[in-house]
């Protein structure tokens, strides 16, 4: 039985402050984003990018906007298949991990068409993309969408609603909403426990309300409301809504140009502010602070998965060692973050 956990910080450091500070240019910090969060670097990039275009005061095309709620959300969904997948075998499922990497694929094709990356893409820049989508790809992600929907019903049926998966995760490390509140949970991982909240409707970077879609919240459907069920079974439904909003916004996709006008130098006026973003771990914050020189002074990073990972004793004592495998599966953290 766990009489508690402690937590040890600092094993993966990864001198990202320092690293912005000694960039030449704010562009040049885009690359280090990209290696917080690898799973879902698209998400990581659109933070660092939106704080630093609100700094400068530009505003990119509307083809630019389009195109990176598609990215992000086929980000959200490849990130979900590598939470998912090993989720399934740390308890003891092979076979549904085997499916969401193949199907994952298919997205990191997508990515690859669109920029030459699989993981690390450096494709969201300040001021709009690196680059146009190639010739056919909108196509390509659409055929993407109605192979996939069919796809999630498969995950449900081979492990979501296995009897022996549900009784692993079921009533096993429940978060009560005022205490996933008072540790800065975000994401699946406050949700999960019922709390109705989320950046893309609540506090809009992006033109999300131009789609149709909901934010998904743990129902207590197996157990208590907030247990490591309704975690898993949050992020398998966030899928299927940014299928919805994918499929929406390729229909919806404006003609234009990829580039907003901006300065060759890139030099924002002195000043700071904070951006947060929805990533698929929760809520991303960028603190930038600029003294009006081309490099940053000071670039600090609010990881959603440090803040989830902080609640883990509070949630585990009292359980099985066994269970600590699960509730940490749960909680779906990425330590480069």
């Amino acid at each position: 039985i766990v009489v508690d956990i402690i937590p040890h910080i600092g094993y993966l450091h990864r001198c990202f402050e320092t690293h912005c500070e000694q960039m030449n240019n704010y562009q040049q910090v885009i690359p280090y984003t990209d290696r917080m969060d690898y799973c879902a670097a698209m998400n990581m990039e659109l933070g660092y990018v939106l704080g630093v275009e609100k700094l400068l005061g530009i505003e990119v095309p509307e083809r630019v906007k389009i195109i990176r709620i598609i990215m992000t959300e086929l980000q959200r969904i490849a990130s979900h298949l590598v939470a998912l997948g090993p989720f399934g075998l740390d308890v003891g499922a092979f076979t549904p991990f085997l499916y969401m990497f193949r199907d994952r694929e298919r997205i990191l094709d997508l990515f690859e068409q669109t920029c030459g990356a699989r993981l690390l893409y450096n494709y969201f820049w300040i001021g709009g993309l690196s680059h146009d989508l190639p010739a056919g790809w909108v196509e390509k992600a659409k055929d993407f969408c109605s192979y996939f929907l069919p796809k999630i019903k498969e995950y449900n049926d081979i492990l979501s609603y296995n009897e022996i998966f549900i009784k692993r995760c079921a009533n096993v490390g429940v978060l009560p909403p005022d205490v996933a509140i008072a540790y800065g949970c975000s994401g699946p991982m406050l949700r999960g426990s019922g709390v109705d909240w989320d950046l893309r409707r609540d506090d809009p970077y992006l033109p999300y309300d131009r789609f149709e879609w909901q934010p998904q919240l743990g129902r207590g459907e197996m157990g208590a409301i907030g247990d490591s069920w309704d975690r898993y079974m949050v992020r398998v439904r966030e899928m299927e809504q940014s299928v919805r909003i994918v499929a929406q916004a390729l229909a919806q996709l404006p003609e234009g140009n990829v580039q907003a006008a901006i300065p060759k130098r890139i030099r924002p006026n002195a000043g700071d502010l904070y951006m947060r973003t929805e990533s698929a771990r929760g809520e991303l914050g960028f603190y930038i602070v600029s003294d009006g020189t081309a490099t940053p002074f000071r670039i600090k990073a609010r990881s959603p998965a440090f803040c989830n990972l902080s609640v883990l004793p509070e949630i585990a004592r009292g359980s099985m060692i066994a269970d600590v495998v699960v509730i940490s599966g749960s909680i779906d953290i990425v330590l480069g973050e």
